[in-house]
C-alpha cells in the first residue's frame, strides 16, 4: 500500500518528455482487460510505438503474470519491447471502479499509468516506475486526478512536480 511522500532518493523524471496531453484519457470500463486495451490503443498512437498489436498483447500478458495494481486505486501496467523506440506513458483516469485487478489492498483501480519502454532502457524504465509509484503516494494528488474534468487538468497535475 502507498503511504508517505515523494522519496528524495528517487530520480526526478521529466514528465513532459514522456507524457503528452493526447495520451491522457478518461475510461469507462469496469474490467481490467477492456481498460488495458483502451489505454494500449491510446499509447499505440505515440510515434515511439512501432508495433501496436505487440504492445496490446504484451501488456495483457504482463498483467496476467502478476497484477500491476499497486494499491490505493492505482495500476502501473508496463512493458519493455524492441518495437518501442523510446519510453512513453499514457494515463487513464477511470470514471468507474475496475474491480478485477486484484490489488494487494483489494481496492478497485481508478488510475492507470501505462509505460512502454525500449528493450535497452532498463534503468530509465525502473526509474520511471519508481518515480510514478513514489509520486502517487500523495493522497491529495490521487484525489485531484480523480476529480479532474479535463485531460489538461490531469496533465497539469502530473507535470507540476
Amino acid at each position: 500500500m502507498l503511504t508517505g511522500t515523494l522519496d528524495p532518493r528517487i530520480v526526478q523524471i521529466n514528465t513532459e518528455s514522456i507524457l503528452s496531453l493526447n495520451r491522457i484519457i478518461f475510461l469507462n470500463h469496469s474490467n481490467k482487460k477492456d481498460a488495458l486495451l483502451a489505454l494500449a490503443k491510446n499509447l499505440a498512437a505515440a510515434p515511439q510505438i512501432k508495433n501496436r498489436q505487440e504492445l496490446s498483447s504484451e501488456i495483457l500478458k504482463r498483467d496476467e503474470l502478476m497484477s500491476t495494481a499497486i494499491g490505493c486505486g492505482i495500476a502501473i501496467p508496463h512493458v519493455r519491447l524492441s518495437s518501442v523506440t523510446d519510453l512513453v506513458v499514457s494515463v487513464g483516469v477511470s470514471r468507474v471502479d475496475i474491480t478485477d485487478f486484484h490489488a494487494m489492498d483489494d481496492a478497485p483501480v481508478r488510475l492507470l499509468f501505462m509505460i512502454a519502454a525500449a528493450a535497452n532502457q532498463h534503468s530509465y524504465y525502473l526509474q520511471t516506475l519508481s518515480w510514478f509509484s513514489a509520486k502517487l503516494k500523495n493522497r491529495d494528488l490521487r484525489e485531484s486526478l480523480l476529480k479532474a474534468e479535463t485531460e489538461q487538468q490531469v496533465y497539469t497535475l502530473l507535470t507540476n512536480t
